[in-house]
């Protein structure tokens, strides 16, 4: 019988705590260590569409990317939503286990995973990452590397938009469109605070979401004093975070052949339509 804890040990060796930024919270929300696990249901957020399907297909762990208890919370009544889902999941013996940050900084990572799908080499000497972790300055926060061939802004952003979900906010380019790109910086969920990062500015274009106009405003009129650089291409955060679930799973997976382990599709951007102005 394979128990939670055997799965947390497993989730561990890959994405370890000590990775975490100081201020995050990963780690198991909910669950007994000592419970069997048969279904394993991997999801970007742990919101009510992927805690229905986890209780629906009868798993016993939903692994989230994104912490449900990330803030202070001071209550868990069941009036309010947090408190609702955990105690759904608890009532219906499926564990709530997260790797935010922690899983950012390992190489197959969400940003790690981007970088394999846009074709940058890997290796330490081919992604360099802005904020390097003590003891593995291999690793750390956001990447920078080079495509194998310089394109054009456009077809970039027609890549990113092929690879990533489809979301209500699309793919958004701050740019000409006919410029080209190949020295790429890169930080997914949410990524402004590093727009003025020196790795980011020495960048032709910095791919990322959650893209506030004032930041990125700023960002833009000084690339204007240099040639144009970075781009800005902003995608939306769950977009950015899906992609590497399927690694994770599959590594799960191979750790523990016995257990059924699967991705959610449900799309859990908090955006579900948008109107087109004419121009």
């Amino acid at each position: 019988m394979t128990t939670l804890r055997d799965v947390q040990s497993t989730i561990e060796s890959l994405y370890p705590t000590r990775g975490a930024e100081s201020w995050d919270s990963v780690g198991t929300a909910s669950g007994d260590p000592d419970a069997p696990v048969e279904r394993i249901l991997f999801a970007v957020d742990p919101v009510a569409a992927t805690v229905d399907e986890a209780l629906g297909w009868g798993a016993q762990l939903l692994f989230t990317h994104h912490p449900l208890l990330l803030r202070g919370v001071t209550s868990i009544a069941e009036d309010r939503y947090k408190g609702a889902l955990l105690a759904r999941l608890i009532r219906g013996g499926c564990a709530l286990h997260s790797a935010h940050t922690n899983a950012d900084v390992v190489e197959t990572g969400p940003t790690g995973t981007i970088f394999d799908l846009l074709g940058v080499p890997q290796g330490a000497e081919h992604r360099i990452p802005f904020e390097p972790l003590a003891d593995q300055p291999e690793r750390g926060i956001g990447l920078v590397g080079e495509l194998p061939e310089a394109v054009t802004l456009r077809e970039f952003a027609d890549r990113v938009a092929e690879l990533f979900p489809a979301t209500a906010g699309g793919v958004r380019v701050a740019g000409d469109p006919d410029m080209l790109v190949q020295r790429v910086a890169c930080c997914s969920g949410a990524g402004d605070s590093f727009l003025s990062h020196p790795l980011v500015t020495g960048a032709d274009v910095y791919l990322t979401s959650d893209l506030r106009h004032h930041p990125a405003s700023e960002a833009r009129e000084q690339a204007r004093l240099n040639g144009g650089k970075p781009a800005l291409v902003d995608t939306a955060h769950f977009a950015s975070e899906f992609l590497w679930l399927e690694g994770a799973a599959m590594r799960v997976r191979e750790a523990h052949p016995e257990i059924d382990v699967r991705v959610s599709t449900q799309n859990t951007d908090p955006w579900s339509w948008q109107i087109e102005q004419p121009r």
